[in-house]
């Protein structure tokens, strides 16, 4: 008994304790986790939209990902982060939700890869003090039901919950679409293919069956076996019918004797009165004719199928005034319309033959060059009292070629939407804004070229407080002109926010001016201050009319009148404003709508439909953080810190510890030993040690 009391006492039972209580500490804890994400981002957790996304699964949905081992900096941080966030989703989700991670080493988890459509990802890296090259896993699969999608080459983390999300939201819609499909409702392929065109020697037209084929069965593979398909050679009589309702290639030749043919080609995906014409036509070129789309035509069937059952938000889209079209010469879709078409969908709306559609919350209006009727204006003001959003993409000039070695003109552009925007608190001015902060172009020959035009706006020069623009690291424009506001008439009931201005370097012109690298700013300096270039109204505005201009109050025997107009906002509604459309053409935004004025112009629409979780999850990780003015002192404070502080904090650390253990144990020695001469010894030794 003496011998336990004694253990109990010494230092070992005190170990053994410890480890005891760690190890039930780690059992209890084993589901009672908690998870502390400190980043001003939120960039280690997950958004409200993606917890409901998850939570509500009814079936089984995977993520299976496939990521190499020992992975070099910055892309083992990568790996990480992934592994970091699949917790949160398994935290959020339902029992319906798991993930799995593969053991790239083995031969048979490549196989897995490689047949979900996945590649190697070729990345640099650094050993024994070379730089080379090495192929590695980076991507993962998730599976709904038979729905499958993948998102490849994750080499940073950045927008990374966005894009799972916004998948899984695709796959649950899609695949409950499908599900729910009567046993009589089918899904159509349709290829369009006259027999005569044969005759013209088209390479690989008698081949185009069989590989719509085997693209449609990979397809249907993966969407519960719902899609039908046909191959239909259409009749002479036929031919314009199916072309003009499908938007077919139509051909037209004359034959032996005498008589013309007429013949189609294309490939339609439809669902009842719904279709979508998939990317497959015939071209010509130096060596003839030949088949264009075939490469990626099941990425083309997979894309149109999701278009056409996808629960997508339509936007109105204004034309009727100049405005920037939706398409290039070339027929093919802006980028501003690709970058928003994975949740929105835009309809032309032609306000001087139509009444603004009930289903419509958003209406978009840009770069106008012809003036905007009265009757047009009042039917947006009436829209905006009853709630509705709009976004004003508005260039101040319009440029006239001039002859040849005589420069532009500027003309300014008069659209009439001041009428509505100046009664409610705003006026976008007849402008260009010039920055020295700019986008710098490198030229041979020339060297760096400042296009004071084009100004580059940094963190601070946009709001942190709105979901918009806050975690957007820098932003550029391309001649923006300045948006004014009035105080008095935006009223208590409408927030102003500046979403972006210019730096204090720049300066604006209304005339005589020229864009072009050999402009330079005005000597007077006191001409420069920061310009607002892009705003956000939000509220219930006043209504910029007296009453509606094309009806007349109508008042009965009894001396009754009655109008539809509304003099004040029922709803709150909120108005985005750019002045310049330049940020949404292509020369700014790119296909894959990663640029940060791509993003700024996407979160604007999620931001007026109400879908603020998508702005967050979209720019997490893009900011960058850094202490402004390099040179200044606290700059150089925190620089040296880094470099020799955290080295010095250190070493004191382990200072005081040692010392704090040389006191203990000569507390100890001389309060239960001092007569030993051993102890006395130890002392001795232990303080030449520390001498």
């Amino acid at each position: 008994m003496n011998k336990f009391t004694k253990w109990l006492k010494s230092s070992a039972s005190d170990f053994v304790l410890f480890v005891l209580i760690l190890v039930l500490a780690n059992i209890a804890c084993r589901k009672a986790f908690l998870r502390f994400d400190l980043t001003s981002q939120g960039s280690y957790s997950i958004s409200e939209a993606s917890k409901s996304t998850v939570k509500t699964l009814t079936e089984p949905l995977s993520v299976k990902v496939f990521f190499s081992d020992n992975l070099p900096a910055p892309y083992n941080a990568t790996s990480q982060y992934i592994k970091d966030i699949l917790v949160e989703y398994k935290g959020a989700a339902n029992k319906n939700f798991t993930y799995q991670f593969f053991n790239m080493n083995k031969v048979e988890n490549q196989k897995i890869a490689q047949g979900y459509g996945l590649r190697q990802v070729q990345i640099q890296q650094v050993k024994n003090s070379e730089v080379g090259f090495k192929q590695v896993w980076m991507g993962l699969a998730i599976t709904y039901g038979d729905s499958i999608e993948v998102i490849d080459s994750i080499t940073s983390d950045s927008g990374f919950e966005y894009n799972l999300t916004t998948k899984i939201s695709k796959m649950i819609s899609q695949s409950d679409t499908l599900a729910g499909l009567g046993p009589d409702e089918k899904i159509t392929l349709t290829l369009y293919a006259s027999d005569e065109l044969n005759q013209f020697n088209i390479a690989g037209y008698d081949t185009v069956s069989a590989q719509v084929t085997s693209a449609f069965n990979k397809v249907n593979q993966k969407n519960l076996n719902r899609l039908t398909y046909i191959s239909k050679n259409p009749a002479n009589d036929e031919v314009q019918e199916a072309a003009d309702i499908y938007g077919l290639q139509l051909f037209k030749w004359q034959n032996k004797d005498g008589s013309e043919g007429k013949g189609a080609f294309g490939l339609v995906i439809g669902y009842g009165e719904n279709f979508r014409t998939i990317p497959l036509s015939i071209q010509r070129s130096i060596f003839g004719y030949g088949i264009a789309g075939l490469q990626n035509l099941e990425t083309s069937i997979s894309d149109s199928l999701e278009s056409l059952l996808s629960r997508t938000t339509q936007i109105g889209y204004l034309t009727g005034h100049d405005e920037a079209p939706l398409t290039n010469e070339n027929g093919e879709e802006i980028n501003f319309k690709k970058i928003i078409s994975d949740m929105y969908e835009f309809k032309e709306l032609k306000l001087a033959e139509e009444d603004i559609p009930s289903n419509l919350n958003t209406i978009v209006i840009n770069g106008p060059k012809k003036e905007i009727s009265k009757e047009e204006l009042y039917k947006l003001d009436q829209f905006i009292m009853k709630g509705g959003n709009v976004m004003i993409f508005q260039d101040p000039f319009e440029m006239e070629q001039a002859a040849y070695y005589q420069q532009a003109n500027y003309k300014p552009i008069n659209s009439g939407l001041n009428t509505l925007l100046e009664a409610y608190g705003a006026k976008l001015e007849k402008n260009y804004v010039f920055d020295e902060e700019c986008y710098v172009y490198q030229q041979q020959g020339y060297g760096n070229l400042k296009m004071y035009w084009a100004p580059m706006l940094q963190k601070k020069q946009t709001s942190q407080k709105n979901v918009i623009s806050k975690n957007l690291g820098y932003l550029i424009f391309l001649q923006p002109g300045t948006i004014t506001l009035d105080s008095e008439k935006l009223g208590k009931n409408v927030k102003a926010t500046v979403l972006a201005k210019t730096s204090a370097k720049s300066w604006v012109e209304t005339s005589n001016f020229q864009i072009s690298p050999q402009m330079q700013p005005p000597y007077d300096k006191s001409r420069e201050k920061a310009e607002n270039i892009s705003v956000l109204l939000e509220g219930k505005f006043n209504s910029a009319f007296d009453k509606n201009p094309s009806e007349e109050e109508s008042e009965d025997k009894s001396g009754l009148s009655t109008t539809t107009h509304l003099a004040q906002g029922t709803r709150a509604g909120k108005i985005f404003l750019a002045n310049t459309a330049y940020v949404t053409s292509n020369q700014l935004i790119n296909e894959s709508g990663n640029e940060p004025i791509a993003m700024f112009i996407r979160n604007a629409v999620d931001y007026l439909n109400g879908n603020n979780d998508l702005c967050t999850m979209r720019t997490k990780g893009l900011t960058l953080n850094t202490l402004s003015g390099t040179g200044s002192i606290l700059a150089l404070i925190v620089k040296y810190f880094n470099q020799f502080g955290l080295a010095v904090l250190v070493a004191i650390a382990g200072f005081i510890v040692w010392r704090s253990r040389i006191i203990r144990r000569r507390s100890i020695h001389m309060k239960y030993n001092p007569n030993d001469s051993r102890d006395s010894e130890t002392e001795k030794t232990s303080k030449k040690d520390g001498e």
